[in-house]
Order: C-alpha cells, then sequence, then structure tokens
C-alpha cells in the first residue's frame, strides 16, 4: 500500500514538473549565439528551450559544411581539392546550385568564387588600411569564374574546374540557413517568430498578437543604428546589402565588402544600400547583393521581372527607391 501511494505521489510530481516545463502559447523565448562571424538572435513563441537549442546546432552544423574558414569544412573541401571531385552533403549540392543560379542570374556580378579576390581584402583588422597589391588583384581576378564550378547531383560531387579557384558562399549561406531554421521550427509546432541571422531576418507567420511585424532598415552609417525605413512583414524574409556593413576609408575613397569580380575592386556606384524582400531568405540573400551590384536601374529591372518580390534602394543622397511594390 505504501509503495502504491509513493508511486501515486511520483506519477502526480512528474505530471506538475511536466507542466510547469511545457511552455505557454503567449510566452516569447530568445537564443543568441555568434555563428558566421556574426551574432545570431531567434524570437519563438510557445517554444520550449530544448528547440531553441536545436536551432543553435543547426547553425553550428551548417556553419560546418558551408565556411570556407573552417578547414575541414566541405567548402574548405572543395577549394583545397585541386580541381579534383569532392564528394559533399546534399545540403552543400543544393546551396551551390542555388548559389550558381543567382550567379548567371545577374550576369557573373554575384559570383560564389569570389574567395580569392575576398581572402586577398581585410575590412575588420587592418589599422592602416593596407590595400591589396594590384598585381595581386589581377591574378585573383583570373580565378574567379562561377562559370567553372560543376556540379554533379547524381553523384553529389563538386568539381572546380580551376584548380586555383575557390567557393565563399557568404552571399548566401545565413539565408539559407535561416529558412532550413524556419523549417525546423514549423516542424517543432512554432507559429510566430523572428529569426535574425546577423541582419539576415526572416519571420514565421506574425507577432503574437496578430500583427506583422516591423522590421527596421538600418540607415547606412548611423551609429545609432537609426531606421532609414520600416517594412510590416509576415512569413516573409528582409535582407540588405551595403556600403557600410564592412568598410575602411583610405585617401577620400570609401573600400566596403563588396567587391566586383572583373575589377576585384569594391563596386562603386550610386547605391549606398539595397534591401530585398521575399518569401525565401536564401533567395533575398542573394537577391540583395545581386541588386546592389547591378546598381539601381539594372537591380530594379531584375526585381520587375521577379514575381512576389520588392526591393528598396538606397542612393547617395539618401533617397528611398521603391520597387516592385
Amino acid at each position: 500500500m505504501k509503495k502504491a501511494a509513493v508511486l501515486f505521489i511520483n506519477i502526480l510530481l512528474l505530471l506538475a514538473l511536466a507542466s510547469c516545463s511545457s511552455p505557454r502559447e503567449d510566452e516569447k523565448l530568445s537564443v543568441t549565439g555568434i555563428y558566421f562571424d556574426t551574432v545570431i538572435q531567434i524570437d519563438a513563441w510557445g517554444v520550449s528551450t530544448s528547440v531553441l537549442e536545436e536551432c543553435k546546432e543547426i547553425c553550428e552544423n551548417y556553419e560546418r559544411l558551408f565556411s570556407n574558414k573552417i578547414s575541414a569544412s566541405e567548402v574548405s573541401l572543395i577549394n583545397a581539392s585541386a580541381g579534383n571531385p569532392v564528394h559533399v552533403s546534399r545540403e552543400t549540392i543544393d546551396l551551390i546550385s542555388l548559389g550558381l543560379k543567382y550567379c548567371e542570374l545577374s550576369g557573373g556580378k554575384f559570383d560564389i568564387t569570389i574567395a580569392p579576390l575576398s581572402d586577398l581584402w581585410n575590412f575588420t583588422d587592418n589599422p592602416e588600411h593596407k590595400l591589396p597589391d594590384d598585381s595581386a588583384i589581377k591574378e585573383a581576378c583570373s580565378h574567379v569564374d562561377y562559370r567553372k564550378v560543376l556540379v554533379d547531383k547524381n553523384a553529389c560531387t563538386v568539381t572546380l574546374q580551376d584548380p586555383q579557384a575557390k567557393i565563399d558562399l557568404g552571399g548566401i549561406a545565413k539565408g539559407y540557413i535561416a529558412d532550413r531554421l524556419k523549417e525546423y521550427l514549423k516542424e517543432e509546432g512554432v507559429d510566430h517568430a523572428l529569426i535574425n541571422l546577423g541582419g539576415n531576418v526572416l519571420t514565421l507567420g506574425t507577432s503574437y498578437d496578430g500583427s506583422p511585424f516591423r522590421i527596421g532598415i538600418q540607415k547606412p552609417f548611423d551609429e545609432q543604428n537609426t531606421p532609414i525605413d520600416i517594412v510590416e512583414v509576415q512569413d516573409r524574409s528582409v535582407v540588405s546589402s551595403g556600403v557600410y556593413q564592412r568598410y575602411f576609408e583610405k585617401d577620400g575613397r570609401l573600400y566596403h565588402h563588396i567587391l566586383n569580380p572583373k575589377t576585384g575592386y569594391p563596386y562603386a556606384d550610386s547605391l549606398l544600400q539595397a534591401t530585398v524582400i521575399t518569401d525565401s531568405s536564401a533567395d533575398g540573400d542573394a537577391l540583395s547583393t545581386c541588386c546592389f551590384a547591378l546598381g539601381l536601374e539594372e537591380g530594379g529591372a531584375l526585381i520587375e521581372r521577379l514575381e512576389d518580390v520588392q526591393a528598396i534602394f538606397v542612393t547617395e543622397d539618401y533617397s528611398l527607391h521603391y520597387v516592385g511594390y
């Protein structure tokens, strides 16, 4: 009888603990971390801490696949392959294939083989603002050509037909990962979430109260992070590319991280920023760089050709140009 009573009490305790650990639908939980050289934050309603911790694991796993800064990553193995085929995961195949699509769409102004060039430039730890040697830039440019990337989807292999070519997926990887995080949260029954991977913002549903998420678009070079505009979205992505994200100034000229594959130097036109609103964050990630590289006129024309995509361009006079609305 005592054993039965103890068992009954234990069951009640377990039920009470389970009740306490179940997330309330109106409770927002957040998780932060540093991945892809940036701070990420995920806010979700009605979610357990274990689900958010799994989101961090997902970020870590993808970083180990896609980062060209991790020597054992699949992208690094491709870059070190000396032109030989490298067997990779389906995720890497999918991401590289998507990147090549946008290389083609932009006429090569967005190029996932930009790594020989981007490796020369230092925008984060360069107090003397040294420029790469011009001859080194010209040599690197000769190895930037997305058409030299051969993807075999059946065999799951990637081959760099130029042994000195290198892939850098920094212009699309965060968007792809945000999409996978959203898929995972939906599978776990989450209806409301905000995923922010270093400025790549993707929303799941609406805010808990049913209102759209209000996403601020940063005013270029504003030290107070003042928004130059605010967009209201639900179940959509907002991604910006601009000259103010990583840059330095030297001899009166601004050098930023969005490099022109043809010249080897940063793009120089009238744009400060391009923001793209899409359903898929991977699409938005790539398109924001494409649009910045193409410029206001060509980038705007590209957006007009795409279905259910909007863009906001900021020119040097801080004027806003809306396309696709």
